[in-house]
């Protein structure tokens, strides 16, 4: 896809992304892309020196996980299956990676510990 033809809305939402990755504004960044995005993605990011996780989904979609390398390197080691039935604690570890705010991680994290100490 030519930079000057973009139209999915997704992209434009991966490319404002690298823009905040660029300013310092985040670290990490989380796409859902579909496949045919995903090669302009990966080629964007590669071309950009940005380090990225891709999680395939399979249904034609793709988590793109991308940014500081530490933090890849983190979603490396902790993206091993779909990302709700990540446990508590690496569902919060994700967030926290995101930028979400820590107060609405902790309120998250608490129900979903929750949840789980009363199903065992």
């Amino acid at each position: 896809m030519p930079d000057n033809c973009i139209t999915s809305g997704e992209i434009k939402i991966f490319l404002h992304h690298i823009y905040e990755l660029q300013k310092g504004v985040r670290n990490m960044a989380l796409c859902t892309l579909n496949t045919a995005d995903a090669d302009f993605a990966i080629k964007r990011l590669q071309r950009l020196n940005i380090s990225f996780f891709k999680q395939e989904l399979g249904n034609s979609n793709i988590n793109l996980f991308f940014g500081k390398e530490e933090c890849i390197q983190t979603v490396r080691l902790i993206i091993n299956r779909p990302l709700n039935c990540l446990s508590p604690e690496e569902d919060f570890i994700i967030g926290a990676l995101l930028g979400y705010g820590i107060s609405q991680q902790c309120q998250r994290y608490a129900a979903r510990k929750t949840a789980v100490l009363k199903t065992a």
